[in-house]
């Protein structure tokens, strides 16, 4: 069975780092791809050994991405 999931990718120094906020797994990669490839292998990894407990307590059925407007300065 696949699952869609959020995945946010920000530059981190001189490689990135890619966040699953929907069971909250991170992993990291030189290039956004590499973060993206290596987040996925994270997820897969997660699913397959963590306790169907742990699953349930990390999921987040609904995860939202956006951007807002803030004055600064």
């Amino acid at each position: 069975m696949n699952r869609r999931l959020t995945a946010v990718v920000e530059r981190d120094g001189k490689g990135y780092v890619a966040l699953c906020p929907d069971v909250d797994v991170v992993s990291q990669g030189d290039t956004v791809d590499e973060a993206r490839e290596n987040l996925a292998e994270a997820l897969e990894l997660f699913f397959e050994t963590a306790p169907p407990e742990e699953i349930q307590r990390r999921l987040r059925e609904e995860v939202y991405v956006t951007q807002i407007e803030v004055a600064v300065g």
